[in-house]
């Protein structure tokens, strides 16, 4: 019998608190505001004026020095774990930007989506009987109405956030056992696009949604009428709501269709072959706009995290692999063709081919024989939608671990041809 897989599953749920509970929560943002810009205050004066470097346990004891004063006694009713979280949140900033990772990190504003971490304290038994009944249950809050799918565990976090369109929200991470995965064998090749999101080796084309295209009409007009809006006016804020309530609707259309897509090809496929993009070079190209509306990094991080919960593989080939000019019928590689060429005829077997449709039979040809042990002499070959073993020249570059094989490039062969 095998032992169950354990994951770490996030869970963030709409929660509808009531006027006292907002007010609440926007005092606990507007903390945790204030002590993340107090403390990258000090960090820079220190540095400025004394080249000293301070960390986030000596802002928290000069923080718990100022509760005793008159002018900062509203600390106190505030929970100690906003401010405690929100200087680790500002020590990994740090962190993250002398690593190269990150820009320094700046203040924060007001009128901005805030969010805020709680600490539950899990030797109370009130909070974890609410949980496991399904409810959000916040200590110093009280019951939040909520929506969503429920955590089945009790966590020991809780973020609350606001987002720019005044929405609230509940996020949690919990350890529980993955949820059962259907059984499957097929395998799949996908050639992402941007006239089509994705194209499968079995010839199906998935539609790309184009969300913030189809609402750039309306993003334009509502931006143009908050430019005629007096700058920091009431009704300056509500058409800035409006929207941000315009792009949360593109963000969701977006995430459910890559959802749906993930899913499905996660369910039916035992092994799913990608390529090795370059998003962020190509989100900078003069298609940023449609790299970015297609949302392939968020596709293929669905992919892997999926696979992963399934017990599935995803691999990815070699970023430089000739999957558009090789022939998928007679592995023979063709000169480079323009973007503009979608259909064309392999010169040296005649066979015709939809452009997306090869590369994506090659990528899955590709993916597969990275299967292989290295040196087994093999090579799979995908004849129609069935792939069948057969001889190679050569088996070199092939890796025998899933450690090495999954989600890292191979370099190109040069017993076996040019790279594209």
């Amino acid at each position: 019998m095998e032992t169950p897989t354990t994951v770490m599953r996030a869970y963030k749920l709409r929660i509808y608190p009531s006027g006292a509970q907002q007010k609440l929560i926007e005092r606990w943002l507007g903390a945790g505001r204030w002590a993340w810009n107090h403390a990258l205050e000090r960090r820079q004066k220190a540095y400025r004026r004394r080249k000293e470097s301070v960390s986030g346990v000596d802002v928290s004891r000069a923080i718990t020095a100022l509760k005793k004063t008159r002018r900062y006694a509203w600390l106190k009713a505030i929970p100690s774990s906003v401010v405690t979280q929100r200087l680790r949140d500002q020590d990994k900033a740090f962190a993250a930007f002398f690593k190269g990772d990150a820009d320094y990190p700046r203040f924060k504003k007001r009128h901005q989506g805030q969010s805020i971490r709680l600490q539950l304290d899990q030797r109370h038994t009130k909070p974890r009987a609410y949980w496991l009944a399904g409810e959000v249950m916040v200590p110093g809050l009280g019951v939040v109405k909520a929506r969503g799918t429920h955590p089945r565990a009790f966590p020991k976090m809780v973020t609350l956030r606001r987002d720019g369109a005044g929405r609230y929200f509940a996020s949690v991470m919990v350890e529980e056992v993955a949820p059962a995965a259907k059984a499957a064998r097929g395998a799949v090749g996908i050639d992402l696009g941007l006239a089509h999101l994705a194209t499968l080796s079995s010839g199906e084309k998935i539609t790309n949604g184009r969300p913030y295209r189809t609402a750039r009409r309306r993003l334009r007009r509502a931006q143009r009428a908050l430019s005629r809006q007096r700058k920091g006016s009431q009704r300056y804020r509500r058409q800035k709501q409006r929207i941000a309530r315009l792009n949360a609707r593109v963000a969701n259309t977006r995430r459910d269709a890559l959802h749906k897509l993930t899913r499905r090809l996660i369910d039916e496929n035992q092994v799913v072959c990608v390529e090795s993009l370059c998003i962020t070079g190509l989100a900078k190209s003069k298609l940023a706009a449609s790299v970015h509306d297609a949302g392939w990094g968020e596709l293929l991080r669905q992919l892997r995290y999926k696979a992963a919960w399934a017990g599935r593989e995803v691999i990815a080939i070699d970023r430089f692999a000739p999957s558009t000019r090789r022939c998928s019928a007679c592995t023979a590689i063709g000169a480079k063709r323009s973007l503009s060429v979608r259909a064309w005829t392999c010169e040296a077997c005649g066979a015709e081919h939809d452009r997306d449709i090869n590369a994506a039979k090659n990528i899955l040809e590709l993916g597969l024989n990275e299967l292989l042990p290295a040196g087994s002499g093999e090579v799979m070959r995908v004849e129609g939608d069935t792939p069948r073993l057969g001889a190679a020249a050569c088996g070199r570059h092939r890796r025998a671990s899933v450690e090495a094989r999954t989600w890292q490039a191979i370099k190109p062969c040069p017993e076996q041809g040019a790279v594209a």
